[in-house]
C-alpha cells in the first residue's frame, strides 16, 4: 500500500532528507517545515522505498495539504 505525506500546515521547506529510491523506516524523518521559527519534522508512517519527492529546498513556501512525499 502507498503513502502519500502531506504538509498539515503551510511553512518554509527547510530541509528535504530522502530522494527517490531512498528506503526508509517508519519514523524516519522525511523533510522539515520552517513554521514560525519552530522546525516541524514530517515522519514515515511505513516502512518503503521513496517513489517521488514533490519538494525541493529550493521550493520555498508550501500552503497546507501540499503532496511532499510519496511511498510504496
Amino acid at each position: 500500500m502507498a503513502q502519500q505525506v502531506h504538509t498539515d500546515v503551510s511553512g518554509l521547506v527547510w530541509k528535504v532528507l530522502v530522494k527517490p529510491g531512498d528506503q526508509v523506516k517508519s519514523g524516519d524523518v522525511l523533510f522539515i517545515l520552517e513554521v514560525m521559527k519552530t522546525e516541524v519534522p514530517y515522519e514515515a508512517d511505513m516502512d518503503g522505498e521513496i517513489t517521488a519527492v514533490h519538494i525541493t529546498e529550493d521550493t520555498g513556501m508550501v500552503q497546507e495539504d501540499t503532496l511532499a512525499i510519496e511511498i510504496s
